[in-house]
């Protein structure tokens, strides 16, 4: 089962992750409608889908249209942690930034997010769908948070996306093409990790 996560990948790996030993066995993407995929054009076009074709791991999509930071918090425990996750993709933000909620709120929920997915023994991906011109107080706190927590941090998940229209479904969400991106760059940001934890856990046998 580990052996198909054994690629070559590119990139530097971040000693400082926590839980880099995870024993966990799936991979689970929590986020909003980016992660449940609307505008992918159906079922098994969202990037966790095409994510579930490129490792060997179980993954699930724990994606739920419209959710805030705040609202992910009450769900966490039946939608991620009871999964038994090796890691999880971490990517909220959009709709708190919508609904006009202050940055301090949403920083403070994803904090806790991370602390709960990490009390578990799981590793975090915070996935950061801000810009340089839009939400980029976000971005600034979700790489404060990754380096105080240890968290991976894919940045620049919907860098050129959103400034494409052949990309996009409407005027937020990418469609079929741009899942497949965002799949590639979920990928590339975990697969060093992954790969680590294998080997880890090859040690250990």
């Amino acid at each position: 089962m580990l052996a198909a996560v054994f690629f070559a990948a590119g990139g530097c790996i971040n000693g400082s992750v926590v839980n880099v030993d995870s024993r966990g066995q799936t991979i689970v993407c929590f986020g909003d409608s980016v992660t449940f995929g609307c505008g992918s054009g159906g079922p098994g076009k969202d990037y966790p889908a095409r994510l579930a074709k490129m490792t060997s791991f179980p993954v699930i999509n724990s994606g739920i249209n419209d959710d805030t930071s705040g609202e992910a918090l009450k769900r966490i425990q039946n939608d991620v942690l009871d999964k038994g996750p090796l890691i999880v993709i971490v990517e909220f933000g959009g709709n708190d930034f919508l609904q006009r909620r202050p940055v301090e709120e949403t920083m403070a929920n994803v904090e806790q997010i991370i602390k709960r997915i990490q009390k578990n023994g799981s590793m975090v991906a915070l996935a950061d769908i801000s810009s340089e011109f839009v939400m980029s107080e976000y971005g600034q706190g979700f790489r404060k948070l990754s380096q105080k927590y240890g968290a991976i941090l894919i940045s620049g998940l919907l860098s050129d996306i959103m400034t494409e229209p052949s990309l996009k479904s409407d005027f937020i969400h990418p469609n079929e093409k741009g899942y497949r991106i965002v799949a590639q760059r979920v990928y590339r940001g975990i697969i060093p990790y992954l790969n680590q934890n294998a080997m880890l856990r090859k040690g250990r046998k």
